[in-house]
């Protein structure tokens, strides 16, 4: 059951994925070749409008291969440049060319966003509410107290309770500034956290910071924004805390945590019941669309980011980067790229299967 749920969030962000590049790609007469969900042999295939659609073996990855070699938006690989047609993705202007690599990961945001009015619209959403203060910590010798709704927080903008811990994280045992509201009025303190003695954690003082509640149907839309802006936020300060050495090896997943993951929401949720388990999964299914989205905006080779790197770069130029020198480029991030899979993939068998 793990496996099937797992290969099938994996295949709805993966063609969404797809079908962003496969969309606009339409839209502005580029011609694409093929249209698959997956790596390695081809399972199954129909071609229809001039297109290839297939299924492939492994259940990972995907791409919509253009007509200009082997030119393939969101996997790299240049290739050598394609005779002279109308429908060549080289062909296309340049801001055809740039909006077609970019709507890949839109749509990943798009499908987030999506998954997250479903969320909201059944479930509850959490406002970050002061529940009560710690006496003798920061927060309770600053003056707050049970009601305040917190605005900002080391000076960034806090729409969710899940924020705060978040920003905490990321800022343990330093100064922060905090603006509140209370009674339709704003404030603002600085809270240095202070070390508890039980916990070995330093505290600003909040004992809860969530007030649950259940949206109106207008709220659904906005509360669902929020849920895809904690995402992103999430992901960004992630990579962040791998960028700094603040996450260990343990903390980094592949494809292999990413089952193990589904099939813990699974097993944890099971007992509450069918919807429980399925709103939790959906939850899952939104933060992995973020982090495909945000991953492919990296300015790195063989990736959406990196491949818009050069059609900026044309833009600025006034004319294109010589293919066999950006399809080296490609092709030396994808080899890295590879590696790091490898890696993760090792990584993930040394931490979930074998044992200790």
């Amino acid at each position: 059951m793990t496996i099937v749920i797992f290969i099938l969030i994996i295949c709805i962000i993966v063609i969404s994925h797809e079908m962003g590049h496969f969309l606009i790609a339409k839209a502005n007469g580029i011609t694409v070749k093929e249209f698959f969900v997956g790596m390695g042999p081809t399972l199954w295939s129909f071609t229809r409008g001039g297109t290839k659609y297939s299924i492939k073996l492994l259940p990972i990855g995907g791409a919509c291969v253009f007509e200009d070699g082997d030119e393939e938006a969101g996997e790299g690989g240049q290739g050598e440049a394609a005779p002279p047609s109308p429908g060549a993705f080289q062909n296309a202007g340049v801001w055809a060319r740039i909006c077609t690599v970019a709507a890949g990961p839109v749509f990943n945001f798009i499908l987030a966003y999506l998954l997250a009015l479903v969320i909201v619209a059944t479930t509850y959403s959490d406002k970050p509410v002061v529940q009560d203060v710690i006496p003798g910590f920061p927060a309770q010798e600053a003056g707050m107290r049970s009601g305040d709704l917190i605005t900002r927080l080391g000076g960034e903008r806090v729409y969710v309770a899940r924020e705060i811990g978040l920003i905490t994280m990321m800022h343990e045992g330093e100064t922060l500034r905090v603006a509140y509201r209370r009674n339709g009025q704003d404030y603002e303190t600085v809270l240095t956290p202070k070390k508890d003695e039980e916990s070995g954690r330093f505290l600003l003082g909040f004992q809860g910071y969530a007030e649950y509640f259940k949206c109106s149907p207008l709220q659904v839309f906005q509360y669902a924004y929020y849920e895809v802006r904690y995402g992103l936020k999430a992901t960004v300060k992630s990579m962040q805390m791998i960028v700094q050495g603040k996450a260990g090896k343990e903390e980094i997943s592949g494809p292999i945590g990413i089952a193990v993951l589904v099939g813990d929401v699974t097993e944890q949720t099971k007992p509450y019941g069918i919807g429980v388990m399925l709103i939790n999964l959906i939850n899952l299914a939104m933060l992995l669309s973020v982090n495909l989205g945000v991953l492919n905006l990296l300015p790195v080779p063989a990736l959406d980011g990196g491949r818009l790197v050069f059609l900026l770069l044309e833009v600025v130029r006034g004319k294109p980067v010589p293919p066999e020198k950006e399809g080296m480029v490609h092709l030396v991030g994808f080899a890295i790229l590879c590696g790091l899979m490898l890696l993760l993939l090792y990584n993930d068998i040394m931490k979930f299967i074998v044992p200790r």
